[in-house]
């Protein structure tokens, strides 16, 4: 799941592109796109930086899910 770039706020500044660890985005022209949304580790470096809050992160489903702590032998783990 790739994160998305919310046009309308979107300044097309670039650091969002130079931040990113995988380079995921690039900037083409007018707009930041995203080239390989498969290749995002989510780590929220693009979403962080960005001077104007115009990146949402889409997390997959095994991102979601609650870990819990469970107890054996009376020590938790």
């Amino acid at each position: 799941m790739p994160p998305i770039i919310q046009r309308e706020q979107c300044a097309v500044c670039g650091l969002c592109v130079e931040i990113c660890p995988m380079n995921v985005l690039e900037k083409d022209k007018d707009k930041i796109i995203v080239k390989y949304p498969e290749e995002c580790w989510h780590c929220r470096a693009c979403a962080i930086d960005c001077p104007r809050q115009a990146i949402r992160m889409r997390y997959p489903l095994s991102h979601l899910l609650l870990h819990y702590e469970v107890e054996k032998d009376g020590v938790k783990k």
